[in-house]
């Protein structure tokens, strides 16, 4: 259980960033907030795990991964939190478990369970009862990035826990963050022009955003992607959600409606209907070696020879 105490980390600071974007980061400036998200975070990285470089199919992975899960998925993520209150921002997240399980069975060959899917369906009635018309404040464009961000983070994820089974996770997280900046970085100077001016609790914003919300929480969750099944990350991250509802309605100036709290109801009983058994956690994390041609058969036994009398 140790791997899901340590992925839950994840959530519940991706609940928090929700909060964090929405109220000190400034608005109209997706692709630099992004890139100042991601590319100190992989920096940090980079230098705790010395500088490590990658090496053959990695360099392009990191790029492929870097675009899907840093560049597009924290742009849009960016957009919806300033334009969804926070509780609704981070619920619409919760549809990831069931898009997780099913991307997931024919990437990775993990066929989902029973629990599983009964899980994600009851959290995602959950995430429509929460998103229901006539709760105040939801922006449709809002919430198709939201669900953009969602589709675009699930499948990057599922690459890489395909990919990821024998690398460094901290060195193969660092390059993620990395490319994924690098390539925020020219298409916002473009499209933005020059980089917003930034208060003092911006600037503490953005230490949470690019150390705790991207460094610790990826780290985190890239970890728990190689020892857990990806059905079981996805219901673990149903935390997102409570935390920005939570977050939302005890910090920030948002009301927890009837509705939106039997839709929390609904999300937390999806976590615990779909939660993984002792059975699944000791084996399902672990991904079958593909074959290479790095793997040969062994050789055959020499014959053996008859013994003299």
């Amino acid at each position: 259980m140790r791997w899901v105490a340590l992925t839950a980390v994840a959530p519940v600071a991706w609940g928090a960033n929700y909060f964090v974007t929405h109220e000190y980061l400034p608005a109209g400036s997706p692709l630099y907030g992004a890139a100042l998200r991601a590319l100190p975070a992989g920096l940090v990285l980079l230098a705790l795990c010395g500088w490590r470089r990658p090496h053959g199919g990695w360099w392009w992975r990191s790029a492929v991964l870097g675009a899907l899960n840093v560049s597009v998925f924290f742009a849009l993520v960016y957009v919806a939190s300033q334009l969804l209150p926070t509780s609704v921002a981070s619920t619409v997240m919760a549809m990831s478990p069931l898009t997780m399980t099913l991307i997931a069975w024919p990437l990775v060959s993990e066929r989902p369970r029973t629990a599983h899917l009964a899980g994600a369906v009851v959290g995602l009635a959950g995430v429509c009862l929460m998103l229901l018309p006539g709760a105040d404040g939801v922006s449709v464009p809002g919430v198709l990035a939201s669900a953009a961000a969602m589709l675009v983070s699930s499948f990057g994820h599922i690459l890489t826990k395909r990919w990821n089974a024998d690398t460094d996770v901290l060195a193969s997280t660092a390059w993620q963050l990395t490319a994924g900046g690098l390539f925020l970085l020219p298409v916002a100077a473009v499209a933005e022009g020059p980089p917003p001016a930034l208060s003092t609790p911006a600037l503490v914003a953005f230490g949470y955003v690019s150390l705790v919300a991207t460094a610790l929480a990826f780290t985190a969750w890239f970890t728990g992607l190689r020892h857990l099944p990806a059905a079981t990350m996805g219901l673990i991250g149903l935390l997102n959600p409570v935390t920005g509802v939570l977050l939302g309605t005890m910090v920030g100036t948002e009301t927890l409606t009837v509705q939106q709290l039997c839709g929390l109801v609904l999300v937390l009983a999806g976590v615990m209907l779909g939660r993984p058994t002792r059975a699944g956690l000791r084996g399902a994390g672990r991904t079958p070696p593909r074959p290479g041609p790095h793997r040969c058969p062994a050789p055959d036994p020499p014959p053996s020879r008859p013994q003299p009398r």
